[in-house]
């Protein structure tokens, strides 16, 4: 029950904080190569962090 909690307060709050037309306006206006880079470490980002949060039991 409290990972479901998690995910779906993660869920959330990137929902809240990157709505999808903000982010792909974004991307283009850095330019293609800077948006695959940052989208990569984002991504990269939220697997670390909920692998660490999974990780304690």
């Amino acid at each position: 029950m409290k990972r479901q909690l998690q995910f779906t307060f993660l869920y959330i709050l990137v929902v809240i904080l990157f709505s999808s037309c903000e982010l792909v306006k974004g991307i283009f206006e850095a330019g293609m190569g800077f948006g695959i880079f940052i989208v990569v470490a984002v991504i990269a980002l939220i697997i670390f962090i909920l692998s660490k949060i999974g990780g304690k039991k």
